[in-house]
């Protein structure tokens, strides 16, 4: 099977060279059964023999249907654009939390996921109407030397314009030196790779010259001893937290076309003119609306008023840890519980709260079951820390 691709690619390249220049298939599938030179049938098909000892399957549903609790597995993502909803990101900060590793390739990825790791990239998304080239290299930790690779292919690749050095890792460069391969590591083992250029694991990259040592030298990063890689075919498609018009693929026909990009964007213009003068001319007087208030908190004060007078400072208390865990789970996206070891290290980093005041908080908590009487001063102090909490936070 690789050589008949082999022969196909071969063709497709020389008819390419000839002058024949549309014959080269350019669909952008990225799937793992696809043949042609911008599908990635051998990046899939290469996954036993990187990882003898690991089994490999294929995920097609919703990641929250997963199990994220179990250990020593790989998740690889390869597509053009990875859009994850909340839902989503919780669940990858779990599932790395737990010793596992995620693997993306994708020219764009969501804003939620790139500002819950502290990355960013250029809005670059448009897909050439002519093929171009790619050009990126790979750091090897064994000669301490970074490993150049091209094709004369399309490139569609993007690039971090910004990162906390402090957590990632650059692991690779395009050919002008911005970083375009990443890793962020989580404590147990867990780490999150980025990577921006997915045509690099496309059939047409990996099958010129020797490409595939690429390939080797990228996955080699994941470590050889997880017992399951999974490859993704949940991202393939647009899910509920696509950002809309400009995620579509029309407007993307449109972003490609320089003649519809023109027309494009003067129409907008147009409109926008229309609107200023129209609006001018016809708008009232806009009532003034004041702030609105934050009822849940009022709700909380209220009962916790009614518990301190009724005596009852233990039942209010856990009120108190209850509506704690509430506003982290919602406000920071972390499913994770005080009972949970490392709880306290993973919301220091998600708010940039002193890890010493949550190490406390949470040790209280945690003792808070077993008490049988909660003192008024010890009350007192509790609620103090978490106002303190939820101002600085």
């Amino acid at each position: 099977m690789r050589a008949l691709l082999s022969g196909v690619l071969a063709m497709a390249l020389l008819c390419s060279c000839s002058g024949r220049r549309p014959q080269l298939d350019r669909r952008l599938s990225l799937w793992r059964k696809d043949d042609i030179p911008y599908g990635t049938r051998i990046a899939y098909e290469a996954l036993p023999r990187l990882f003898p000892a690991a089994e490999v399957s294929v995920n097609k549903t919703s990641l929250l249907m997963t199990a994220g609790r179990e250990i020593r597995k790989a998740y690889i993502i390869i597509g053009s654009n990875v859009v994850a909803t909340g839902d989503d990101i919780t669940w990858m900060m779990n599932f790395v939390g737990n010793g596992n590793q995620v693997f993306i390739s994708a020219n764009h990825v969501s804003e939620g996921l790139m500002h819950n790791l502290g990355l960013r990239t250029t809005q670059r998304e448009v897909f050439n109407s002519e093929p171009d080239s790619l050009s990126l290299g790979v750091y090897d930790p064994g000669d301490e030397l970074y490993h150049s690779y091209s094709y004369p292919g399309d490139s569609f690749d993007n690039w971090v314009t910004s990162l906390d050095s402090q957590y990632t890792t650059v692991l690779g460069r395009d050919s002008r030196g911005r970083p375009d391969f990443v890793r962020i590591r989580y404590k147990g083992g867990g780490a999150i790779f980025l990577h921006f250029a997915p045509l690099a694991f496309s059939n047409f990259f990996l099958l010129h010259h020797q490409n595939m040592s690429y390939y080797s030298r990228v996955m080699s990063y994941i470590p050889s001893s997880v017992s399951e890689v999974v490859w993704d075919d949940y991202f393939r498609y647009e899910h509920g937290g696509s950002s809309g018009f400009f995620d579509s693929p029309v407007f993307k026909f449109i972003a490609g076309n320089q003649a519809l990009r023109w027309g494009f964007w003067l129409l907008l213009l147009l409109f926008l003119i229309i609107y200023l003068f129209d609006s001018k001319r016809r708008q009232r007087l806009v009532p003034v609306i004041g702030a609105p208030r934050n009822t849940s908190l009022d709700f909380v004060r209220t009962i916790g008023q009614l518990y301190y007078q009724r005596r009852d400072n233990h039942n209010l208390a856990m009120k108190m840890v209850v509506h704690f865990q509430d506003q982290v789970r919602s406000r920071y996206l972390l499913g994770a519980t005080a009972e949970e070891a490392g709880f306290a290290d993973k919301l220091a980093y998600r708010t940039g709260y002193p890890k010493q005041e949550l190490e406390w908080l949470v040790d209280y908590m945690r003792q808070l079951p077993l008490k049988a009487h909660v003192p008024d001063d010890e009350l007192l102090e509790f609620h103090n820390r978490l106002e303190a909490f939820y101002k600085q936070s």
